[in-house]
C-alpha cells in the first residue's frame, strides 16, 4: 500500500503561481505512475496530468497545457506539479494519485489508479 502525501495547495491570485508537492510513501517509487486530479465544488473529480514510472512521458487535460508541469524526483519519491498563470477556473481540491505502471504509459483514468492522497486545498482569486 502506497501512502501520499499533498501538500503546497494555498490562494492565491489570478495569474500566480503555485507548486504542489505529493510524498510517496512506496518503497519503489519508481514503479508508480502518477497523476494528479482536482474536484471543484459540486462537480466530479477530473484528470488533470498524469506522468509515467520511466521515460518520463507526460500528459495534460487540454485546459492545462502550457501552464501546468508534472514532473517526479524518485531519488526523494516526489511528484510535483508546477501551476502557472493560475486561473479562477483552477480552483479545486488538488489530489495525487498512484499506480503500478506499465513501462513508459501515462494513465488519465482515475479508476486506473489505486492509491489517493488526501487532498491539498487550491484557490485562486479572480
Amino acid at each position: 500500500q502506497v501512502q501520499l502525501v499533498e501538500s503546497g495547495g494555498g490562494l492565491v491570485q489570478a495569474g500566480d503561481s503555485l507548486r504542489l508537492s505529493c510524498a510517496a510513501s512506496a518503497r519503489t517509487f519508481s514503479d508508480y505512475a502518477m497523476g494528479w486530479f482536482r474536484q471543484a465544488p459540486g462537480k466530479e473529480r477530473e484528470f488533470v496530468a498524469a506522468i509515467s514510472s520511466t521515460n518520463g512521458n507526460t500528459y495534460y487535460v487540454d485546459s492545462v497545457k502550457g501552464r501546468f508541469s508534472i514532473s517526479r524526483d524518485n531519488a526523494k519519491k516526489t511528484v510535483y506539479l508546477q501551476m502557472n498563470s493560475l486561473k479562477a477556473e483552477d480552483t479545486a481540491i488538488y489530489y495525487c494519485a498512484a499506480v503500478p505502471g506499465i513501462r513508459g504509459r501515462v494513465y488519465t483514468e482515475k479508476n486506473k489508479y489505486t492509491n489517493w492522497g488526501q487532498g491539498t486545498p487550491v484557490t485562486v482569486s479572480s
